[in-house]
């Protein structure tokens, strides 16, 4: 947050959510960097990402939007084990700042 904003409640949607990406986040981070993968499974079990964490669920989101939109003659087709949509993106950058963090 900037200082001027002030903390919100996350809806019960953007929690839904980041319950369902979570999962997928921390199993594809398992196999790139176990370390960071065992401290945000712990952060997420006691409900509170570190900074770092959070930093690294928002860039996974983003990076990871597979509904762009787009058809297949006209852009990115974006694999992954979860369907993402550029909503779902929007609700867990939400969902991290009322949390506190910033993104």
């Amino acid at each position: 947050m900037n200082g001027k904003e002030t903390p919100r409640q996350s809806s019960p949607e953007e929690r839904r959510i980041v319950a369902r990406l979570v999962p997928a986040w921390l199993e594809e981070t398992e196999r790139h960097d176990g370390a960071a993968a065992r401290e945000a499974r712990r952060g997420w079990e006691r409900g509170s990402l570190s900074e770092g964490s959070a930093q690294d669920l928002a860039h996974w989101v983003t990076g990871r939007v597979t509904d762009t939109g787009f058809n297949e003659d006209e852009g990115p087709q974006v694999e992954g084990p979860v369907r993402i949509t550029p909503a779902d993106k929007e609700a867990v950058h939400r969902w991290l700042t009322a949390q506190g963090h910033r993104i």
